[in-house]
């Protein structure tokens, strides 16, 4: 499997050019590559069209590097008449007759799946009035089932797995195919934002700039300890052949999360492409919201003992967790050794790239991201992922309570500043610390009854994240 000429990427937003394009610094583990004179004169408005097996090598590399992402518009159309559409219900007929409504009439089929209705006539009402297949389960066997069930009548080369409260804007479809030029691509999946038009208050005005679903504005190639580890199921877009069973039916949330590691797995690859996008009816009530949050924490169990590797919450270099445990003290000492683990670090990056001229800036800025996402990390741990532990220890010990105090205004004041969110900073604030409460709340419990603290196990790497190529 190769990439055929024509294919097109550009390289990603963060993806710098140094000395004249023939150094990268970018990526994901990050790093620093210096390229042949022939390899750099292929990239141009830093973007590269495969021509030649020269081309079609360096594309292949930056892609698996994450230093370029494919151009969509550029690649070749695949139409709409390979691709079928599986929708997954339970009642909710409404949203079921809007979703169907927004669907381009040139796809293959759409197959609604019945997932055990209490009001099996309405659903099926809507079904046959647009023109669909109907399955119907006798009772409710969970999301997973039902796609499979939908699945099993796909006879396309493509598939689309759609959730019942969504609407697909136009052109979503073709941009996602598109991506199927890359003959190793199993799965493409959309931006998912909030429906227009709804009634808004102060949960779906942040819901609309901070959804768990929402990855982003960057397209991304899907992989664990990435930037972006996982696509929601909300809306995925998949080459039959490569999905085998397809999701997994004992689970009843992460599922997709399960399907998409398993992919990578296997040495394909998954795409996030947020140029493609769908609309997703947010909750509007604090308890079904709160517990929607909850319900997507308890995922992370199920994951921890399926993919024990990819899953935990926060990964580290050994010299990060120093410069956390060192912050985290809070003594006279705190600061020099941070520093002095920020120096040491600048150092043995500029060492390991001594082959690029400006190295010691390149180290200098590698380092303090480096920095950045340490701590942005650690705040995570006190205020997400652990703070049922640091809510318990925060009782016993100033320093920590000080430390979670820091690290929820900080966290807050970053997201609403970098975010821009249609709320006032106090809301905002409020909403952000209950998604995460709830959210740590779910692994917790998820972790406490299948007797594991695998999913909150942080990981740390042996690398500092910045290599040479």
């Amino acid at each position: 499997m190769s990439l055929a000429d024509g294919f097109t990427v550009r390289l990603g937003r963060r993806t710098q050019l140094r000395e004249g394009g023939r150094v990268l610094v970018g990526g994901s583990p990050t790093r620093v590559a210096r390229l042949t004179p022939v390899a750099a004169a292929l990239i141009v408005d830093r973007q590269l069209i495969v021509r030649g097996a020269t081309g079609r090598a360096l594309a292949e590399h930056l892609m698996a590097a994450g230093l370029a992402e494919p151009v969509a518009s550029s690649l070749s159309p695949i139409p709409l008449a390979q691709l079928s559409v599986v929708i997954p219900v339970k009642d909710r007929s409404a949203q079921l007759a809007r979703l169907l409504a927004s669907i381009p009439p040139a796809v293959a089929e759409t197959i609604v799946v019945d997932d055990g209705s209490d009001d099996a006539d309405a659903v099926a009402a809507v079904a046959r009035s647009s023109g669909a297949v109907l399955v119907a389960h006798p009772d409710n066997r969970g999301s997973a089932a039902a796609r499979n069930t939908g699945l099993s009548r796909v006879r396309t080369p493509f598939v689309a797995f759609i959730d019942s409260d969504v609407v697909v804007e136009p052109e979503c479809f073709d941009t996602l195919l598109r991506h199927f030029a890359d003959p190793r691509l199993a799965m493409a999946a959309p931006r998912v934002l909030g429906l227009e038009g709804e009634a808004a208050n102060w949960i779906t005005r942040y819901e609309n700039s901070r959804s768990s679903l929402d990855l982003g504005t960057d397209s991304a190639s899907v992989r664990p300890r990435s930037p972006v580890t996982w696509v929601s199921s909300t809306c995925l877009v998949a080459r039959v052949d490569r999905l085998g069973a397809g999701f997994d039916p004992s689970m009843h949330v992460g599922e997709d999360v399960d399907l998409v590691w398993r992919l990578v797995a296997e040495g394909l690859r998954v795409r996030f492409e947020p140029a493609a996008v769908v609309r997703h009816e947010h909750r509007t009530h604090l308890r079904t919201w709160l517990g929607r949050k909850f319900f997507y924490g308890t995922g992370a169990h199920p994951l921890a003992a399926r993919h024990p590797v990819d899953i935990p919450p926060v990964v580290l270099p050994p010299w990060g967790a120093v410069l956390l445990v060192a912050l985290l003290a809070q003594r006279r000492w705190s600061i020099p050794v941070a520093l002095a683990t920020a120096v040491v670090v600048a150092n043995r990056i500029a060492r390991r790239i001594g082959h690029v001229h400006d190295r010691r800036a390149i180290a200098t800025h590698l380092t303090l991201s480096g920095v950045a996402a340490s701590i942005a990390q650690g705040f995570a741990l006190l205020v997400r992922h652990w703070w049922p532990a640091a809510a318990l220890g925060s009782v016993f010990s100033r320093r920590l309570r000080r430390a979670v105090l820091l690290a929820a205004v900080a966290d807050a004041v970053w997201e609403f500043v970098r975010l821009r969110p249609g709320l006032d900073p106090l809301r905002f604030g409020l909403a952000r610390r209950l998604d995460d409460l709830a959210y740590g709340a779910g692994v917790w419990w998820g972790a406490l009854r299948g007797r594991s603290l695998a999913a909150l196990r942080p990981a740390l790497t042996r690398t500092s994240g910045q290599r040479g190529v």
